[in-house]
């Protein structure tokens, strides 16, 4: 009996990859995959072998390149589940878990209003007095 595993990963795993893209319409024909030699640590491995997988999208025109393993079936694995996800958030018109953390961290970095920095200054005066007034009467009271 052949294993029927395509990518190198459990044969749920593929399943449920294949099912989603059912589910949204993603065919293998729509999909054009080259392969890329990969870069950076990994010595004579990567730098022999195209491990790097690039695939597009041609209906909705994502693209994606993955290299995150060593094994070029895995990263092909990675790559169409990573399309998948990006193709289900567009026709979803929902923001990704990167692109949140990304408006996170923006709002996280960006100056804050002349009103807001006046309010904690006060806050910090405040807890300063607190403070000040907490301390032990000195010999001299």
């Amino acid at each position: 009996m052949k294993d029927a595993r395509k990518f190198g990963v459990n044969i749920q795993k593929e399943k449920a990859l294949q099912e989603k893209m059912e589910e949204l319409g993603v065919r293998e024909q729509d999909l054009v995959e080259k392969f890329i030699r990969s870069s950076g640590p990994g010595g004579q491995k990567t730098n022999k072998v195209a491990t790097c997988v690039y695939l597009k999208h041609i209906p909705s025109g994502i693209e994606v390149k993955v290299q995150r393993e060593r094994s070029q079936t895995l990263n092909r694995f990675l790559a169409r589940r990573l399309i998948v996800e990006k193709i289900e958030n567009e026709l979803l018109g929902r923001l990704s878990a990167e692109q949140q953390l990304r408006e996170k961290i923006r709002r996280q970095k960006r100056k804050r209003s002349k009103r807001a920095k006046e309010k904690i200054l006060q806050q910090k005066k405040l807890q300063s007095h607190k403070k000040l007034l907490r301390t032990p009467p000195g010999p001299d009271e």
